[in-house]
């Protein structure tokens, strides 16, 4: 008896159908699906397949590394303004950086993942990641004394740093930004709040009824499905030689990953589920710790098609949106080849026959958007040129569905329908 919420416009319709059909089949628990075209909301769909009385449009549900984008939106606006450049070092805007070997590093590399600092060798307490602690240094400390760390010799310097990115980019923006103000202190005063979106990085307590907890998926339950045929009703997007000869082509540069061994990020950290407390909530770790509803991602990622205004109002200027989006560079990242702008978010490339397996899988179904996804199924993606603002959110996570084939079967759609049009 699941009930199906929110409606379509005209056009999107398969898009809808595609929605009731997952929902009913697949392993979900709760999701938000927003999409806007030209700047209007065409898709606005969100459903509960559990009870789940306190579920709705504007409920709040960490987004994991979509947070991403948003920390490139915060380095953006300081490019804009004239405050940053992405090729310059980030020792000349934060000089204690440049501690043990770090001296040379760019803004561009950092946002690209080329830092070598994928994980810290300590833990973070989540308290040292509240706004004020922040401010006093609590994390900018830890990184300074940190030494870089790359992959084997001829190995591409680029490696996803899930966590520490967002720690250090935030450090960065707080150093430049005239008001001193961190990621989530902008984003609530510069984004969310003018745009009157819910998007967050570090809650208020008052904010904390609104969040619906993620749970992943049990891995065994995930493996035994895999065996099944879709046809069959199988509850997860991948079979199970899919998701094996992924794995297995990932192994190798798995154990070349430079955060082997490392600590937990968290103090106390054994899950994910940990994500779920109120002390992780409220504290700021950009990349991996945004609380949103699809609406909100949606309508920001709309504002980013339309080249950084909308209804008349400038969120991000010409000269932000343009140096966001430029200079493309691909290098392999460990799990595939990547394509990032120097502002830190992935552009996926037109797939060919030529593509390998892993390219296709990647960019296949959503090529020419922007932006990133989050950990077990998330996305938060932009497409300048055909003015498509995507936000998905679900709280049921599939871990092994690295690419989140599930939210790209949506953008494949909303492709199809604006092509239609």
């Amino acid at each position: 008896m699941i009930e199906i919420h929110g409606d379509v416009a005209d056009g999107f319709e398969p898009v809808k159908d595609l929605y009731e059909r997952n929902m009913r089949t697949l392993a979900e628990r709760q999701t938000q699906l927003c999409i806007y075209h030209r700047g209007k909301k065409v898709v606005d769909l969100w459903s509960s397949a559990e009870a789940h009385p306190g579920f709705s449009p504007d409920s709040l549900v960490n987004v994991f590394s979509s947070g991403k984008s948003l920390e490139a939106i915060a380095i953006a606006t300081l490019v804009g303004k004239g405050l940053l450049k992405y090729d310059a070092r980030v020792a000349d805007y934060w000089p204690e950086f440049a501690a043990n070997g770090k001296e040379t590093l760019t803004i561009a590399e950092l946002m690209r993942h080329e830092a070598g600092l994928v994980a810290f060798d300590c833990s973070i307490p989540p308290e040292d990641l509240l706004p004020e602690n922040i401010k006093a240094n609590k994390i900018g400390k830890v990184i300074e004394l940190h030494r870089q760390k790359f992959r084997g010799a001829g190995g591409s310097t680029r490696e996803y740093h899930a966590l520490t990115r967002g720690w250090i980019v935030n450090e960065v923006f707080r150093r430049v930004d005239p008001k001193g103000r961190t990621i989530g202190e902008f984003l609530q005063e510069d984004i969310s709040g003018p745009l009157g979106i819910d998007v967050n990085i570090g809650l208020r307590e008052d904010q904390l009824n609104q969040v619906v907890r993620v749970s992943p998926l049990p891995l065994g339950f995930q493996f035994a499905q895999g065996f099944k045929p879709k046809l069959s009703g199988r509850k997860i997007e991948l079979n199970i030689l899919q998701t094996s000869v992924m794995l297995l082509r990932l192994l190798p540069n798995l154990l070349k990953a430079t955060g082997r061994g490392a600590p937990p990020p968290f103090v106390g950290m054994n899950k994910i589920s940990f994500f779920n407390h109120p002390a992780v909530a409220m504290g700021e770790t950009p990349s991996a710790n945004a609380n949103c509803s699809a609406r909100g991602l949606a309508k920001l990622a709309a504002v980013l098609s339309l080249g950084g205004s909308y209804e008349g109002n400038e969120y991000l200027s010409e000269a932000a949106c343009d140096a966001l989006h430029d200079k493309h560079d691909k290098k392999d990242m460990g799990f595939g080849t990547t394509t990032f702008t120097q502002g830190g978010v992935a552009h996926f490339d037109e797939v060919s026959p030529r593509s390998s397996k892993r390219e296709r899988s990647f960019n296949g179904g959503r090529e020419g958007f922007y932006g990133w996804m989050g950990l077990g199924g998330s996305v938060f993606q932009w497409h300048p040129e055909h003015e498509i603002g995507f936000g998905y959110v679900p709280t049921s996570l599939n871990i092994l569905d690295l690419f989140n084939e599930r939210a790209k079967t949506y953008q494949a759609e909303v492709l199809k329908c604006v092509a239609a049009l």
